[in-house]
């Protein structure tokens, strides 16, 4: 569904709030005030939290609700936590009265379609920790949530939000493509319920995938896969499509949402391709899983069962693309459930195996105000000063005491010179030493305007307040190489496959720069090293690698510039440029790109570039992988040692290894030839043999 709604970040608060959400519902849109209701929070004895006087206090004093439609509601539908840390508080909902004779006063919060919630005002006061504590915020927050389907549903009074005009173009297109029957708007007819799946995914797919999302088995790659899987089984199963017909929807949606989302109106045609793709792959399998699910679900029933194996919920995702969202699905509208928990476990084996699933510890919440960190030395020098202003251990914030020798925290400086991770480009390493200690640095993150240096001390102990000196761990330079480098690998590829080519990620350490982007088909090998080539003639060239800080819609119009899309940049936005030193010189010729991370002063200091390997990695994205500097140079010197040792065996030159090997493969088939016709003869002479009775059978 699509969300409204509106935020202040420690401006105004409830009252406000509340009174400008009745003045929108009640004079802007003049929605009857008498069908209106206000939940607020009762309060918790078990989270010791008191009730929400308040709020409920300025609903009788800021509007003109009938008092008693203010109800009191409990944690579960009136106190809101984004997960099981974080920013959280109380909330107030506004709900719709649809009764005829508006007598739904009773049924607030009691999830029936006759009173609805449209609109959740959610105060943002408190933040839980991971021990589950709730602590004051400094500063108070302001997160509305409304429903944009329900609200339309409301004033154009229909009783459904798929009755709206959002929705009737998107069920004409699916009709027109699919032939099915007409929508009727049956809750239970599962025909109906097709065109709504339908109807609701085309959206979410056209949306993401405009936004740079990428079918794969992964993250929100597999969100968009599902989805699409979900949308392509029920036209199949119960509007009887016989071939993709998601992608035929996409220009309807566009129609429909362009006007709203201009961004819809980028690239529709791409967005289409890459769905009609998915479709083709799916719809190779989903004949023959629907299948055996009907298999399964047979057997099941016969032996007098109700639940699905967790094993052939695992066979049909593994085999058959059948997410197990997608079987519950089908299983659920058969009556029947599904063995979750042996699904996880096969699952969960599967990934261990196959070396995946593997998670890196990052500090995401945190009990008290974290510092802002001045972190603009990480530009400059390996060797920076800076103080000791606390550390974050058993995720709170200290600010005094010390930190003993082989303690683990995340270190706190007012300064400092560490990049943390971000942008591709990993954390620095390093040692931070004070007067009476040593801080080992394993690697760096950034929490909000706080840099966090996470390791432990592992000479003597460090004191909350001392002085510091920072010293960036060796690996930063080769890092440097490998982010300038992925930078002119960016704009080579684009030389020479093309400029519509797309970042969609990358992976920038001290061993290598993994670089992914959209192209529907691996790189020859003379793309190869033409793309080598155009790098190399770039780091040959010594050119200036210059930084500058420029108002982001200044930035935006200089040519040539590429920044990843769906990407959120600060405005001023740092620019890098390579051979120009100023955005006015730059051209479609130069690299041009959005970006925080730590650089070369000359690309010469790069040293050399050499691509080691591609895969694709998502449905029209390709990755590929390179080294510079001393890196480099060992994958050249493994390969000439490997030619070295080839031309030795062969008892040849390294440039002729491959037309010895051509006349070895050559003379491989003369001999499998004559091998094969020696056995026939022989088989013959056996058989004339045994016929004449030189044999002696018996």
């Amino acid at each position: 569904f699509e969300m409204l709604g509106n935020w202040s970040f420690g401006d105004y608060f409830k009252k406000e709030a509340i009174r400008w959400a009745w003045e929108l519902l009640t004079e802007v849109w003049g929605m009857e005030k008498s069908r209106l209701h206000a939940t607020v929070f009762e309060g918790d004895v078990k989270e010791n939290l008191a009730p929400d006087d308040e709020a409920a206090a300025l609903w009788r004093s800021e509007t003109d609700i009938d008092p008693s439609h203010i109800h009191m509601g409990n944690k579960k539908d009136n106190f809101w936590e984004m997960g099981e840390t974080g920013p959280c508080g109380p909330c107030t909902e506004i709900h719709y009265d649809r009764t005829p004779d508006k007598s739904g006063g009773r049924l607030v919060n009691k999830g029936t379609p006759d009173v609805i919630e449209i609109w959740n005002l959610v105060f943002i006061q408190f933040n839980r920790g991971a021990d589950r504590a709730l602590t004051p915020l400094p500063a108070k927050h302001v997160d509305t949530g409304m429903g944009f389907e329900r609200v339309t549903a409301v004033l154009q009074g229909k009783a459904s939000n798929y009755d709206t005009d959002v929705f009737t173009p998107i069920f004409a297109a699916i009709q027109k493509v699919t032939a099915a029957p007409a929508y009727t708007g049956i809750l239970d007819d599962l025909k109906d319920t097709a065109y709504r799946v339908i109807a609701d995914h085309i959206r979410a797919l056209t949306f993401s995938l405009t936004d740079g999302a990428v079918p794969s088995n992964e993250k929100r790659g597999y969100v968009v896969r599902s989805i699409l899987r979900r949308a392509e089984r029920y036209g199949r199963m119960y509007l009887d499509t016989t071939k993709p017909f998601l992608h035929e929807l996409v220009p309807t949606v566009v129609e429909v949402m362009g006007g709203a989302f201009p961004e819809l109106k980028s690239k529709p045609g791409d967005v289409a391709r890459v769905v009609l793709d998915e479709e083709k792959s799916f719809l190779r399998t989903l004949d023959r899983g629907i299948k055996l699910f009907q298999e399964v679900a047979a057997k099941t029933r016969k032996d007098g069962g109700a639940v699905i194996s967790g094993g052939e919920v695992f066979e049909l995702h593994t085999t058959y693309g059948f997410f197990p969202d997608i079987t519950r699905q089908m299983a659920a509208e058969i009556g029947l459930t599904v063995d979750e928990e042996l699904y996880k476990r096969r699952l969960t084996t599967f990934q261990e195996q196959s070396g995946k699933d593997r998670k890196k510890l990052v500090i995401t919440a945190v009990r008290g105000e974290l510092p802002t960190t001045d972190d603009s030395p990480k530009y400059d020098d390996l060797s920076a000063k800076g103080q000791v202003v606390g550390w974050v251990k058993d995720n709170a914030v200290m600010k005094f005491g010390e930190l003993s020798e082989g303690e683990d925290a995340a270190l706190l400086l007012d300064r400092t010179n560490f990049y943390a991770e971000q942008g591709g480009q990993v954390g620095d390493n390093g040692f931070v030493t004070t007067p009476t200690g040593r801080f080992e640095v394993e690697d760096t993150q950034k929490l909000g305007d706080a840099v966090l240096q996470v390791g432990r001390v592992v000479e003597g102990h460090v004191e909350c307040g001392q002085s510091a000196t920072l010293e960036v761990g060796d690996a930063r330079p080769h890092t440097m190489r490998n982010h300038t480098a992925t930078h002119l690998m960016n704009w080579a590829l684009r030389k020479v496959l093309g400029g519509e080519i797309n970042q969609k990620g990358s992976l920038v350490d001290a061993e290598k720069t993994r670089f992914d982007f959209t192209h529907d088909k691996p790189l020859s090998a003379e793309e190869v090293a033409e793309v080598e080539r155009l790098v190399n003639e770039k780091i040959y060239g010594d050119l200036p690698v210059t930084a500058v800080t420029t108002p982001l819609a200044e930035a935006k119009n200089i040519p040539g510039v590429r920044a990843v899309f769906g990407e959120k940049y600060p405005d001023p936005v740092r620019v890098l440029l390579i051979g120009p030193e100023r955005p006015k010189d730059a051209t479609l010729e130069t690299s041009v790109e959005f970006c925080g991370g730590t650089h070369l002063a000359h690309t010469g200091q790069a040293g050399f570039f050499k691509i080691i390997g591609q895969e694709g990695v998502g449905k029209g994205v390709r990755r590929v992988t390179a080294v510079t500097g001393r890196e480099a140079v060992a994958v050249v010197q493994h390969q000439a040692a490997l030619l070295d040792d080839l031309g030795g065996r062969l008892n040849c030159k390294p440039d002729e290894i491959a037309g010895r090997v051509a006349a070895l493969q050559e003379e491989l088939k003369k001999l499998q030839t004559q091998l094969k016709k020696g056995a026939a003869g022989d088989l013959a002479g056996a058989a004339d043999f045994f016929v004449g009775g030189g044999g002696g059978w018996g």
